[in-house]
């Protein structure tokens, strides 16, 4: 079932209406008589493994050769002038 009210009157019952689409109604709010938003009872999902696969993408040459520079910074050792 589908029930549409209007922006004044999900602000005024929210608490009823959430009520409603958790006992499996679906709320549409509208302005000026135009539908803006829709109440719907939440799904909550479960992330596992592979959710991002085919999303993400590896870049060899970004990461197979590093930055000279950056690999002194984080790699030598700085030599103290006052130890022997």
């Amino acid at each position: 079932m589908v029930s549409e009210v209007n922006v004044h009157e999900a602000k005024t019952h929210l608490s009823r209406l959430l009520k409603r689409v958790e006992a499996g109604e679906r709320v549409v709010i509208s302005r000026g008589g135009t539908p803006v938003a829709d109440l719907v009872p939440h799904v909550r999902s479960t992330p596992g493994p592979g959710l991002l696969k085919g999303r993400i993408r590896y870049d060899s040459a970004t990461f197979d050769d590093p930055d000279p520079e950056l690999v002194r910074a984080t790699v030598e050792v700085p030599v103290d002038p006052a130890e022997p």
